[in-house]
């Protein structure tokens, strides 16, 4: 006998809308660059900290197309038209649009630094 696959439910991303985590911090670097600054909780960080002194927080420095999109993300903007914000802003430089932008949040919900706030069954 055969095993029974479960449908997958297919999300289809640029529907989707993004909400920044209101707990992240993040700022601009010398460069314009945008930087997040992610709180290293839990207890082997609390050791890690007292012990060997590593920081509190950890700055993840988001690239030209990150720091493009990440003041877009506002709770109202689907990923299609940050999408479409972002070929008007890049053009050709940024080809393959659609899978490198559902890529992108696709990433960034995966540490926690998004949420999508109609996302289908959650």
């Amino acid at each position: 006998m055969g095993r029974k696959k479960k449908k997958q439910e297919s999300i289809n991303y640029l529907d989707l809308i993004p909400e920044r985590n209101e707990a992240l911090r993040w700022h601009r670097d010398l460069k314009e660059r945008i930087v997040l600054e992610v709180e290293n909780k839990g207890i082997m960080n609390k050791v890690a900290q007292s012990l060997f002194h590593k920081p509190r927080f950890t700055k993840v420095h988001l690239d030209k197309l990150g720091t493009f999109i990440w003041p877009l993300i506002d709770g109202t903007r689907t990923v299609a038209d940050i999408a479409d914000l972002v070929k008007e802003e890049f053009g050709k430089e940024a080809e393959p649009l659609y899978p490198r932008i559902v890529k992108y949040f696709q990433i960034v919900e995966s540490y926690s630094f998004i949420k999508f706030v109609n996302m289908p069954g959650k």
